[in-house]
């Protein structure tokens, strides 16, 4: 981070707010704004359509699945037992390892040849209920008008102490699939909207939920630059503003646990 915006930074969070009020108010009236109105230099930004129209897969990983990999890797140690991932498995390949004792996939429709399940999940009451060790659940709420029945067939499916894994698009252009697919895609997620769905669809669960990126990763995701073409620094500095991916953890509450809780009820 530069020495100006350090500063910003510092006078954002020690200046009373009447003050900061009275120097943006200032800076308005005589033009004192930097860069001053009219001198930023937009360079290969000026233009209306993306530099790449594919999330930056032609240029290299795109940001995106930078802060999902980091994700899923911080929380490696989840993926075990029986894991059930959406569209194919290859997140629970790469961070699974060993202690993944059988692979499950679910996909929308039929056809998909490595989906060992067909459901909507916002209809999937045949899928078995208690069956999941972890659940990997990536890049696709957005995508499910009804996210809440949905979610609630995911805490239904997870086992007594089973894991979500969930992550979902903040900031993003439209990921349209014409001639592929009949999905949509109908939201986009906050963490304040994360943290309600969670607290109404997974009751009493251990819930982790954080967001990742910031105005400059924003700005090139949106563009599709690549990971590549970000500093790690850049990428990993996190702005609460600007929610490129939000990432949940939950945890859905073990029955050992509502016994305890029920037998220290009676005490």
């Amino acid at each position: 981070m530069k020495l100006r915006d350090r500063a910003i930074e510092a006078a954002k969070a020690h200046l009373p707010a009447a003050l900061r009020d009275r120097v943006v108010r200032l800076q308005r009236r005589f033009g004192l704004q930097w860069p001053r109105t009219g001198s930023v230099r937009f360079g290969s930004f000026r233009r209306t359509s993306p530099i790449s129209p594919i999330f930056g897969l032609d240029r290299g990983p795109p940001i995106d699945r930078y802060y999902i990999e980091s994700f899923l890797a911080a929380h490696a140690e989840d993926i075990r037992g029986r894991a059930l991932e959406m569209g194919d498995a290859f997140y629970i390949k790469k961070f699974g390892g060993p202690k993944v004792e059988r692979v499950d996939v679910l996909h929308l429709v039929e056809g998909n040849p490595e989906a060992t399940l067909v459901a909507d999940l916002s209809r999937a009451d045949h899928l078995a209920s208690d069956a999941f060790d972890c659940i990997i659940f990536t890049q696709s709420l957005q995508m499910i008008y009804d996210m809440r029945a949905a979610m609630r067939h995911l805490h239904r499916m997870l086992k007594p102490g089973g894991v979500l894994l969930l992550t979902s698009h903040g900031t993003s252009k439209i990921g349209r699939r014409l001639g592929r697919d009949d999905w949509g895609e109908y939201w986009r997620i906050t963490v304040q909207g994360a943290q309600a769905l969670l607290a109404e669809t997974f009751p009493e669960a251990e819930v982790e939920v954080s967001s990742h990126g910031n105005v400059l990763a924003a700005v090139s995701f949106l563009h599709g630059l690549s990971a590549n073409e970000l500093t790690p620094a850049e990428l990993d500095h996190s702005d609460p503003d600007f929610e490129i991916v939000v990432t949940a953890r939950a945890v859905k509450r073990s029955r050992q646990g509502v016994v305890s809780s029920q037998r220290a009820a009676t005490q």
